[in-house]
Order: C-alpha cells, then structure tokens, then sequence
C-alpha cells in the first residue's frame, strides 16, 4: 500500500477498535514517537497503547495528504473520562512507508477547545 490508502487504512481500523488488525499495517520495526512527550513506542507498544487507552471512542479524518512513501493525517479523536464526561483530542501524524506498511509514525497531540492566552485575540 502507498502512504494515502495505508493511512486511510490505519484510521479505520483505530476508529473500529480493530486491534487485532492493526499489527498487520506496521513493520516489524515499527517505531512511534510523540513529539509533545518525547515517548517512543515500538509495533508492540504502540498497538498495546492504543488497545488499552481508557475510555477511547472514535478517531474521524479531517484531512490527510499523500505523496509516495510519505503521508500526513489530522484527525479528531473523542473519548470519556472516568466520570463520562466527554473529551475531545487533535492528532496530527506523519508517516513513512517502507515496504507496503508502516515504518515510522511521528504525532503530535493536543486537547481541543482550549482557550487561547489573555490578549492574543
């Protein structure tokens, strides 16, 4: 697959809780890394990270672009805390490709409906 269908691919079966096929889109030196925590996860890891975040719901494209081997998706994520109370989270990933599947994915993640600093408006 190209960076485009294998992402498209990778949102689906997140957003499906499919995680026993996510394993099948990621090489087996597959690394993520998260930017805004410096964590880096391996295939096992990061599909064992996702299975298990609490209270996660659903993961909807925004936007995705593509070009060969290199890819970028921004998606929106929802989930529930403990008390229910639903909560709202933005992805931006960016993905290379070796060999038809996943070999590298770098993310960045931020809760939305943030309010901006005082006097920046």
């Amino acid at each position: 697959m190209d960076a485009r269908a294998l992402l498209s691919r990778l949102a689906e079966v997140i957003d499906a809780h499919d995680w026993d096929g996510l394993p099948a889109l990621l090489r087996d030196d597959f690394t993520c890394r998260y930017v805004h925590t410096g964590e880096v996860f391996d295939r096992d890891g990061w599909v064992r990270l996702n299975a298990d975040y609490p209270g996660f719901e659903r993961m909807c494209v925004e936007d995705l672009v593509a070009d060969g081997d290199r890819g970028a998706l921004r998606a929106r994520v929802t989930s529930t805390d403990d008390a229910g109370e639903r909560l709202g989270f933005a992805v931006a990933s960016f993905a290379t490709v070796r060999d038809g599947l996943l070999h590298e994915l770098v993310e960045v993640w931020t809760d939305v409906d943030q309010q901006p600093p005082a006097g920046t408006r």
